[in-house]
């Protein structure tokens, strides 16, 4: 057999021989287990371009939108982040309910396909001669909608691998998502270099300068993951114990492949996770949102301060979580997956609750200048203005600390810096945790059935997730400031403990739900 050497992802050809499973005179060959991941693998780096294609030019968004339509103001830089989780959660569904009926690479193509072009667009919003912010929100919500092909992806590694791998390969597939988000503004930095004139070819009005460059190469990239795709990717599909199982997305199934097995769902344990996927979602965007105001009210630093150091945070949040995902997948043999999300909600509990302000020491209190740009708009529209603004404004005359005209600044206690460190870790660890362990007990509590409608929901409820993170902590915080956001979210975390602890029996595998399997 090939690769027996080779760590956790290349397990088992045969899947879980232990007593009490079924004995399967079915044995991968070494060709179909090479050619499974190596197609799986190719889908590992779809998700990294996917998630590289958000972030890559996420901080440059807003001087771009600035330079090529002066009518644009930070509402609407909202609505250009915000259009992104919109065309992911419309598309997830749809391109997953594709996935189900045809083969996978028809969807993942044809997505990939909007994401190029709309990359393209966007490098052409300059062109236009009136309009252009909405040429940008349209070329934004595409790019979105073209990563609705997350739910293709999770879907097709879900039925690649039998239940000993999923854990490892859903880890593996959450980690190389984080990395997108790491690299894609480290590219946009270095994208910087070439300045906001760069080169223009004249013959067909394209300028390449530091706002278009980056959509350029995920243009590039995006045609490479295409050509990947036709020539690598081949349909597989394998039931709870590794056998190789009848492909409905691929007619040329061969006489030796046995029938998916049939059961019902647990429709129950179906929308549960979908619940807490969302609520995990949903705390984790809306604590990357308020970084920056937070940290500005708090600890009395400047708009370029708080971008600075926030920006480095959140960098080593997603070092943090790289790590995480790496070690959930010797951590869940040992433990399993459903106590490991209790865990990661627990510590997430925890790091919340440190968040609370305690003591009598008061933040430094921002009398003058009361148009605070700390306060987060009902996007996260005004947190990323801030590191555009900050290079050309004098610094020396800027007001900072917690303003007077957020009432509760005057009463509450701050939140200390070792506090807030100590909370980011512990938020670092649980929400990767969380994460994975969502996916991949989803993907087993549906079993070997097709799942794209399935994962589809899954990664819409997470689009919401990002959409209504950010406004609700927005809205709380401004108004009642950092001690009822975070009570609210500690009273939401429990509440969502209680519905794991309630479903907690109920998410096990189908195969271990019909019988098939022992857990």
């Amino acid at each position: 057999m090939a690769s027996l050497g080779v760590d956790s992802e290349q397990e088992p050809l045969l899947g879980d021989r232990t007593p009490g499973s079924r004995e399967w005179d079915i044995i991968e060959t070494e060709e179909h287990y090479k050619s499974r991941w190596r197609s799986i693998r190719i889908l590992y780096l779809t998700m990294f371009l996917s998630s590289v294609g958000f972030s890559i030019v996420i901080m440059s968004i807003w001087p771009y939108l600035q330079k090529i339509d002066q009518t644009a103001d930070a509402s609407f830089l909202g609505w250009v982040i915000a259009s992104y989780s919109l065309g992911q959660m419309v598309a997830s569904p749809l391109f997953g309910l594709w996935s189900n009926y045809r083969p996978r690479k028809e969807p993942l193509i044809v997505s990939i396909f909007i994401s190029v072009a709309a990359n393209c667009l966007y490098a052409y919003v300059h062109v236009p001669a009136s309009h252009n912010k909405y040429y940008m929100l349209a070329a934004r919500g595409l790019v979105g909608f073209g990563a609705g092909n997350v739910a293709v992806v999770r879907s097709y590694i879900a039925g690649a691998t039998s239940l000993q791998e999923r854990t490892s390969s859903m880890a593996n597939t959450s980690a190389c998502q984080a990395l997108g988000f790491i690299l894609g503004p480290v590219f946009q930095t270095c994208f910087a270099l070439i300045g906001e004139k760069g080169v223009t070819w004249d013959v067909i009005k394209l300028q390449i300068n530091m706002y278009t460059a980056p959509v350029l190469l995920g243009a590039f990239l995006g045609i490479l993951n295409i050509i990947l795709i036709l020539t690598i990717l081949r349909e597989h599909r394998v039931d709870d114990s590794g056998r190789q199982c009848k492909n409905i997305n691929f007619e040329e199934a061969s006489t030796d492949e046995v029938q998916v097995p049939q059961g019902n769902i647990d429709q129950v344990a179906v929308v549960a996770t979908n619940v807490l996927f969302f609520v995990i979602l949903f705390i984790f965007a809306l604590f990357e949102t308020i970084v920056t105001p937070l940290t500005m009210d708090m600890y009395a630093w400047t708009r370029e301060q708080a971008v600075l150091y926030g920006g480095i945070i959140l960098a080593a949040l997603g070092v943090e979580a790289v790590i995480i995902f790496m070690g959930i997948k010797l951590l869940s043999k040992k433990i399993g997956e459903r106590a490991l999300l209790l865990g990661g909600l627990i510590i997430i509990w925890v790091g919340f609750f440190v968040l609370l302000p305690w003591g009598n020491q008061f933040p430094k209190i921002q009398w003058e200048d009361l148009h605070n740009n700390s306060i987060p708009n009902t996007t996260f529209g005004e947190i990323i203005i801030t590191l555009w603004k900050s290079p050309r404004e004098d610094h020396s005359e800027e007001p900072t600390g917690c303003p007077v005209e957020q009432a509760w600044c005057l009463y509450t206690p701050m939140i200390h810096l070792a506090q807030f460190l100590i909370s980011a870790v512990l938020i670092g660890i649980g929400y990767p945790s969380c994460n994975v362990m969502s996916y991949t007990l989803y993907s087993k509590i549906l079993g070997p059935n097709p799942q794209g409608v399935y994962m589809g929901w899954l990664t819409a409820s997470g689009s919401a997730a990002r959409i209504l993170g950010p406004v609700f902590i927005s809205q709380v915080y401004t108004a009642w400031g950092p001690r009822w956001a975070f009570s609210l979210v500690c009273g939401m975390v429990v509440l969502t403990i209680t519905l794991l602890g309630v479903v907690y029996r109920r998410l096990i595998a189908f195969s271990v739900r019909h019988g098939r399997i022992q857990e």
